[in-house]
């Protein structure tokens, strides 16, 4: 038992700081769109194309990572496309021709989607394992990574480095970093003898049918939520330099607020889950998200908007994880594929989140784009109840690994 624990206790340590490193891999892009912008002369016309690119090429590395898992464990991929998507953030900032940056968002796409969807997989395990909530925990280590990221982008922009000084030498750093951490990555499998057995049991697990109609509720909560989130990432620098009129520095400061609430969120979100249940916080959250959406569109000047960004974060930060945590409780003999499915959406937030805003701004007003979020945020409420279910105990499909089965997490197929 206390090498089983110990084990656990490493795989929820080296998971973090997976959660961690993409947090900053990708504030470090979005928080200096306005700079790869300019660099490869980007109009504003065609660069909703180029950041709608990446999420659609994210839907198909999560597609593919679905099917991929049936034959090799989500800590492998994770292990080797997280250095991927590090070097193709370095590709992003090093280029001097439009096709390059194209090559490289393309690949930081399809590697990001496989990325996120075998992230959450190893994180709603080890949450089933431990039998209490800590899917926030991780996602808190994504939003400290993330405010790292953006304050290394701030100081970018400060002394006005290069995309390549600033980029080099984290991709140098979160290499070897994450290399190392996945070593210790943990699978959970459910308790069958021998390896003949676990690859019985992870086939069983696979051909458990995922029924759409029930994951539907959740991936539209997904969906709204990333709608959100993707216009914070991708027009939080642009609208708060051109609308409201602060400078290149400042600009990069609303995905900072941002970030930091999310971290203090969801670094006390899992005691209030434990308490108050996952529905409850996550009608919170939505509340608090469609105020901060209204304070942003209203706002006078910089700093107001900077107070509404802070409420997004309060508000954004515990809908992702809970609903990744209850398609894990809905599908348990399947929550690989569950969360695969569900992580589509992410991308479809995304990829209908930042060209909307973008057209909308361009056509009408960014202070009116910003109105639609706020709605889609709200309609969050209507789903509340699909988090109602509470997280299951060990029974059928719910078995501990065993002690064996973590010892070899991450070590191949």
């Amino acid at each position: 038992m206390e090498g089983f624990d110990g084990g656990l206790r490493h795989g929820r340590a080296s998971l973090a700081v997976g959660f961690f490193a993409q947090g900053a891999v990708f504030a470090l892009l979005v928080t200096r769109i306005p700079a790869l912008q300019d660099r490869y002369g980007v109009s504003d016309a065609l660069l909703p194309a180029f950041l709608a690119a990446v999420p659609v090429l994210a839907g198909v590395g999560s597609v593919a990572t679905e099917h991929l898992v049936k034959r090799v464990r989500p800590s492998v991929v994770l292990r080797w496309v997280q250095p991927v998507v590090c070097l193709a953030l370095l590709g992003a900032g090093a280029g001097s021709a439009l096709w390059q940056l194209a090559v490289s968002l393309a690949v930081f796409g399809i590697c990001v989607g496989a990325l996120d969807a075998s992230m959450n997989m190893l994180g709603v395990s080890l949450q089933r394992a431990y039998g209490r909530s800590i899917m926030l925990g991780f996602h808190a280590a994504y939003s400290l990574g993330g405010i790292l990221g953006a304050s290394l982008a701030w100081a970018g922009a400060h002394w006005h480095l290069s995309l390549a000084a600033l980029y080099g030498p984290v991709v140098a750093v979160l290499i070897p970093l994450t290399l190392v951490a996945g070593r210790w990555y943990v699978d959970q499998r459910t308790e069958v003898q021998g390896a003949a057995g676990a690859a019985a049991g992870t086939a069983a697990a696979a051909a458990a049918p995922v029924a759409m109609r029930l994951l539907l509720p959740l991936c539209l909560v997904m969906a709204f939520a990333y709608i959100g989130d993707s216009t914070v990432s991708n027009w939080s620098a642009k609208y708060l330099q051109d609308v409201l009129g602060g400078s290149e520095q400042l600009a990069t400061v609303p995905y900072n607020v941002y970030m930091v609430t999310t971290l203090l969120g969801r670094s006390v979100g899992d005691l209030g889950v434990r308490r108050f249940g996952a529905a409850a916080v996550v009608r919170t959250g939505a509340l608090v998200a469609a105020a901060g959406f209204a304070v942003v569109a209203a706002a006078p000047g910089a700093w107001v908007g900077m107070a509404g960004f802070t409420l997004l974060g309060l508000g954004l930060c515990v809908i992702v994880p809970q609903t990744f945590a209850a398609a894990g409780r809905l599908f348990p003999g399947a929550s690989d594929t569950a969360i695969a499915r569900l992580n589509i959406f992410n991308y479809v937030g995304f990829l209908v989140g930042s060209p909307l805003v973008g057209a909308l701004g361009d056509a009408w007003s960014y202070r009116g784009a910003m109105l639609v979020p706020m709605l889609l945020v709200a309609a969050t409420l209507l789903y509340a109840r699909s988090f109602r279910t509470e997280p299951a105990r060990y029974g059928v499909g719910h078995e501990r690994p065993r002690t064996a089965d973590v010892g070899r997490a991450g070590n191949g197929l």
